[in-house]
């Protein structure tokens, strides 16, 4: 990106140099200094850490499921074109609304946030909760086996993801490793695993919208829960940004804990076969 695409992308996001340094690492000073034009020339390793925050960004995962029954596929049209509509929606949005917006929506109107544009949220099915239930359950026996440090968190929990007065999600299950981050209302940047669980209605959302949030965000890992085709697909959202498929029969493990915790997702399974 040309130093002039990165001031107008800047506008568009809405981002102060504040949250623009925040997020990509770089000096405050170092930020004001190319925004406001004083630095005509940036440093690659700059540009390259900026672009990451600024330039608009596409999941760059590709994978098919072995028995080709459904495909996701970050150049597929279909992904494509749901990833182009969110992108042209938040161009088209005059109006960006905010955490203070979110807060004032009714007790009983579910929907996230996502930069400045307001997405709503179906009510769980019942084979959704049973496979957060046993998630949660195991996540939550692992930690307390290993005494570790970390918190396990259950949806409905806001998460202001890019720190920032523009977006607000609620993963169905998410760990937090720092405590710092967990305030009174919100965990206040990104959670160290998310997790969400996919319906009809949040397919598409979680799919591109959401593995890209939490990609630039930096989020170490993100599991995706697909209960019609009985697939779960696991992003290390490192620098090789790496994934693995597995099935509901698989023992699945938990990136984050270095190898001391797994699902077992035959247990997952045995709680929802008789509703599939």
């Amino acid at each position: 990106m040309t130093i002039q695409e990165m001031i107008n992308r800047k506008q568009e996001l809405g981002y102060s140099n504040e949250q623009i340094s925040a997020l990509s690492g770089v000096p405050l000073g170092t930020v004001i200094k190319i925004f406001c034009g004083v630095t005509k020339n940036p440093r690659s390793t700059t540009i390259r850490a900026l672009e990451k925050v600024l330039a608009p960004s596409r999941p760059s995962f590709s994978y098919e499921y072995p028995d080709d029954r459904l495909e996701y596929d970050a150049s597929s049209n279909s992904i494509l074109k749901e990833s182009v509509r969110y992108e042209a929606a938040a161009l088209r949005n005059d109006h960006k609304y905010t955490i203070d917006d979110y807060y004032a929506l009714p007790d009983d109107q579910r929907a996230e946030l996502i930069d400045g544009i307001f997405y709503d949220m179906s009510s769980p099915r019942v084979i959704h909760q049973l496979i957060i239930g046993e998630l949660y359950l195991q996540l939550k026996q692992c930690e307390k086996k290993h005494k570790g440090a970390c918190r396990v968190l259950l949806s409905p929990c806001d998460v202001q993801l890019d720190c920032d007065q523009y977006t607000m999600l609620q993963p169905d299950l998410l760990v937090i490793c720092d405590k710092n981050k967990i305030k009174e209302r919100v965990c206040y940047g990104a959670p160290d695993l998310a997790i969400e669980v996919l319906s009809p209605s949040s397919r598409s959302r979680d799919c591109v919208l959401k593995l890209n949030k939490y990609m630039n965000a930096g989020v170490q890992e993100y599991w995706i829960v697909d209960p019609e085709y009985l697939k779960i697909i696991v992003y290390r959202l490192d620098e090789e940004k790496q994934f693995r498929v597995y099935s509901f029969h698989d023992t699945v493990p938990v990136g984050i804990s270095d190898g001391s915790c797994s699902i077992d997702f035959q247990d997952v399974f045995d709680e929802i076969q008789d509703l599939l």
